[in-house]
Order: structure tokens, then C-alpha cells, then sequence
């Protein structure tokens, strides 16, 4: 058995421990759904409890989504300066952050802030990646798109030399997911080509999260959060073909797990 399989062994059996709480901070009136997706993915990962910061015009939308979430509004249209001391507060109660996914407009110097205040690790993705490169990166986990990694490259050889630098660790998704850290480059071995659809990076995001909440280091968060969702998403592939949907690979988060 190897070490991922084993890790994945470990997190099946820990149903009488504390599993830890995510905090998700995303969304806006263009993107709504979002941080409720990344908050799903993180409770079909085990995560005990899923707290999700959004702005006031759409917490009906995120709070309506599922009860099993706790959901809180902060002032305002968008993510700035108001929004940073409810996060930092709400990371004391929180194991792990998820920042990004759907936070469009955000003040990206609000994002840095959070970053570099709280002491939880956090996984930046989507909008929250290119502010996040400003910040200190040794607690962070970044989910770039292979669309997305351009502003990791300017300034870097490579992306393995921006791992080095910084200590971040990356998730880089694409025709074949990859996880770079400290220097080295490794293959994911499960997905589908079907996992291209809308709502799996959130998906993604949410698993990483809940590893890290449940005490896991960066590097094997990294690489068991890519496992599982390929994994499941070969599950879903194999039911429904490529009409699969984002909340289809998350209902089978936990037969992946199993």
C-alpha cells in the first residue's frame, strides 16, 4: 500500500476524533455559489463544521444552499478593510481557511492582510491567488488553474524555484493535476477528462481544506486533496458520463474515502 492510500486509511478511520472546523471566505453576486461548494466538498471530506463568510447581498443565496452549513455575512458588496477583522476572528475558531473561490472585485490588499494575520493554513485559490503572492506563503496552499499560474511565473524560472523561494505549496490543475512543492514537481494519478466542468476547483479546494483542518501537512494535503477529488471524479464518470456536475463529485467524496 502507498503512503497516499495509507493516509487515506488514516483519515477513514478518525470517525471518534475531532475532525476540525474550515472557514470559507468567497463569492459575490456574480459567482454566489461558490464558497457553498468548497463548504460541501470540506464536510464530504470529514470536516466537523463549515463556517462561510460572505457579503451581505448573498448570504439568502449561500445560506439557503444547505443546512449543514454556518453561514455569516459581512458588510458590504464586496470583500475590503471591513470584511479582514470578522475573518481573523472567525480563524481562531477555525482549523484551516479556503480564501478566493468566486471573490470577485476583492480588495487585494484585505486578502494579504488576512493572510498574513491568521495562524491557520490556508488554501488561496482562484481570485485570491495573484494577491496572495504579496504575502508570506509558508502556511499556504495555492490552486492555480493552468490558466492561472501566469503572475506565479513572472518574477520565477519556474515554478519550482517559486516553491523553493516562497515555501508555498501548489495544486496546479489541468489535463494532468500536479503538485509542486519544495522544489519538486509530482504527477496526480487519478481524474478524468470530465473534471474540466464548472464548481471542481471549489471541489478541490474544499477537500484540501478539510486535510489541512484535520491536522495534515501541506505537501500530503496537497497530494491526497488531488487523489481524492480525481478519484471521485471517476466515480461520478463512471455513472454519468461526461453530463457529470461539480456536486456529483462531491456526493462521492466519501465512497472515494472508504
Amino acid at each position: 500500500m502507498g503512503r497516499l492510500q495509507r493516509t487515506l486509511s488514516t483519515v477513514s478511520e478518525a470517525d471518534d476524533t475531532d475532525n476540525g472546523r474550515v472557514a470559507v471566505v468567497g463569492g459575490s453576486i456574480e459567482y454566489p455559489n461558490q464558497p457553498a461548494l468548497v463548504g460541501e466538498a470540506a464536510l464530504r471530506t470529514g470536516t466537523d463544521h463549515v463556517r462561510t463568510l460572505v457579503a451581505e447581498p448573498i448570504y439568502d443565496i449561500v445560506a439557503g444552499y444547505s443546512p449543514n452549513l454556518l453561514v455569516s455575512p459581512y458588510d458590504g458588496e464586496r470583500f475590503d478593510s471591513t470584511a479582514v477583522d470578522d475573518t481573523v476572528a472567525t480563524c481562531e475558531w477555525a482549523d484551516a481557511l479556503v480564501i478566493g473561490p468566486g471573490l470577485v472585485d476583492a480588495d487585494t490588499a484585505a486578502i494579504r492582510d488576512v493572510i498574513d494575520r491568521i495562524d491557520v493554513p490556508v488554501v488561496a485559490d482562484a481570485l485570491a491567488i495573484e494577491p496572495a503572492l504579496d504575502s508570506d506563503l509558508s502556511n499556504v496552499v495555492l490552486t492555480p488553474s493552468d490558466a492561472e499560474d501566469d503572475p506565479i511565473h513572472d518574477g520565477h524560472e519556474s515554478l519550482e524555484q517559486f516553491t523553493e523561494e516562497t515555501g508555498a505549496v501548489l495544486t496546479l490543475t489541468g489535463d494532468v493535476d500536479e503538485i509542486v512543492v519544495d522544489g519538486e514537481r509530482l504527477e496526480n494519478d487519478t481524474g478524468t477528462s470530465a473534471l474540466t466542468v464548472a464548481g471542481t476547483g471549489d471541489t478541490l479546494a474544499g477537500i484540501t481544506a478539510s486535510l489541512l483542518g484535520q491536522g495534515m501537512d501541506r505537501r500530503t494535503a496537497a497530494e491526497l486533496g488531488a487523489w481524492i477529488l480525481g478519484k471521485s471524479g471517476e466515480l461520478a464518470t463512471a455513472e454519468f458520463g461526461p453530463g457529470l456536475v461539480a456536486t456529483d463529485v462531491i456526493d462521492r467524496i466519501p465512497s472515494t474515502i472508504r
